[in-house]
């Protein structure tokens, strides 16, 4: 009998707008096919934007997430966290304007322009996805991603064990590696880090 796979959604951690590939994206002189796009009125999808900004990291998590997502019916299987529009679909279009407007606010869990938003859509998902697995893609060193979603998500909001202690691009080569083998990896909940960091911290 074929294994069941258990229902999976994938949250990404996004690209950074502030950078020299963005610089080269936005700047109005650009005449490759990803800039002229992006300048036009329809823009391109966010998911080959932030791959453009972001290289094998993020290429490595839309990869992963292809690979490994098991939705449950109406719900994409990954989902950008913004910095101010809250989660969005990797097909989601983006122009120049709105792309301007998302390096206008940084990721900080004190700033209610990232979070507003950011929990409305948490929220909503939580209830679509009923007991699904929600995997966060991006770090744990900081509470910018974690401290706004854990509350919305309790146990369900895990994360890939082995992204303990890597880099961005460790990270990024580990999850096209798997992709392409079709290994997944292990995952750990994030309230059960927060637990066992607590108690090492106590310990001391």
């Amino acid at each position: 009998m074929d294994e069941v796979t258990p229902p999976r959604v994938f949250l990404l951690s996004p690209a950074h707008l502030g950078g020299e590939r963005a610089r080269i994206l936005l700047r109005p002189e650009a005449q490759f096919d990803l800039a002229q796009r992006v300048r036009a009125a329809d823009g391109a999808p966010l998911g080959e934007i932030f791959a453009f900004l972001s290289g094998l990291y993020f290429r490595g998590k839309l990869a992963y997430a292809a690979a490994f997502a098991a939705a449950p019916a109406g719900v994409a299987g990954a989902y950008v966290i913004t910095s101010n529009r809250g989660l969005c679909t990797l097909d989601m279009r983006f122009d120049l304007r709105a792309l301007k407007r998302l390096g206008t606010v940084d990721i900080d869990e004190r700033d209610p322009r990232y979070t507003k938003p950011l929990l409305r859509d948490a929220r909503a998902l939580a209830a679509q996805t009923g007991e699904a697995q929600v995997v966060l893609l991006g770090s744990l060193a900081t509470g910018k991603y974690v401290e706004v979603l854990r509350d919305v998500f309790g146990p369900r909001l895990c994360y890939p064990r082995d992204f303990v202690g890597l880099g961005d691009m460790s990270r990024g080569s580990m999850m096209l590696r798997a992709a392409r083998a079709g290994t997944e990896l292990a995952y750990a909940s994030v309230a059960d880090a927060a637990g066992a960091k607590l108690k090492a911290c106590r310990a001391r």
